[in-house]
């Protein structure tokens, strides 16, 4: 169940344009022949549950050979899969994302080389369906032999709702501004003659790192929170 609540706010991005006011109900006319319009940004804000989550999990092994490197990754890289599919996780979601393999050296004091060994990387791009089980996911791939976690964030699968409630916040916003510069003007607002709107969200994320491979005590204790979803619109109204 989603819950939603908004809060409008105005933003800056005014501007007023006008000039000598003319008879009751005709539009005032600028220097260049235009009708005087005021402009105005207004901004809502509404706050949605997330019932979608994403991870990057995965290994990191170093080797004395490539060939030793791979074996030993692909080997860990299998139980975390594994473990994932455990927790219930359905095997289309889960996507590799990263798989790199680079020689690395140690050098003495005067630069010369002393060891060479090989890195094998390999990470995948989780979807996590029931993020209540979040926790319990990063507690059993870590288990599994993940070493590598990070990118743990959250989203809402249909924003149709929040964007609709940010938006009518929006116009409200901007409405009661256009309305506020006219009376302190002393003009009087006219027709609507344009109006352009965006929006944006922002999802909570949190990083999560494990280095150096083993597992974790407990069950992570990851909290969703909300998920933002902002709407903007800019409204041009004639003067009258």
């Amino acid at each position: 169940m989603k819950k939603i609540m908004g809060i409008g706010f105005v933003l800056g991005a005014l501007s007023l344009a006008l000039s000598s006011c003319s008879g009751a109900g005709a539009a005032v006319v600028g220097q260049n022949g235009e009708p005087a319009v005021i402009t105005v940004t207004g901004s809502g804000e509404a706050y949605v549950v997330p019932d979608i989550g994403y991870i990057n999990v995965g290994v990191r092994y170093q080797g004395a050979t490539v060939t030793e490197a791979i074996a030993v990754n692909n080997e860990l890289a299998r139980s975390i899969q594994a473990s994932l599919i455990d927790q219930g996780i359905d095997e289309k979601d889960i996507q590799t994302s990263n798989f790199n393999v680079y020689q690395q050296s140690d050098y003495d004091y005067q630069g010369n080389p002393t060891s060479t060994y090989y890195m094998v990387e390999n990470t995948v791009y989780v979807t996590v369906r029931q993020i209540e089980s979040m926790g319990e996911v990063l507690d059993a791939v870590a288990r599994g032999g993940a070493n590598i976690i990070y990118g743990v964030n959250f989203d809402v699968q249909d924003k149709s709702k929040a964007l609709s409630t940010a938006r009518k916040l929006a116009v409200q916003s901007a409405q009661v501004q256009a309305q506020e510069l006219a009376l302190a003007a002393g003009v009087e607002l006219g027709d609507l003659i344009s109006i352009d709107s965006s929006f944006s969200s922002a999802a909570p994320f949190y990083g999560y790192g494990l280095g150096g491979g083993g597992g974790v005590a407990e069950s992570v204790p990851v909290a969703s929170g909300q998920i933002s979803v902002s709407a903007q619109v800019q409204m041009t109204f004639i003067i009258q």
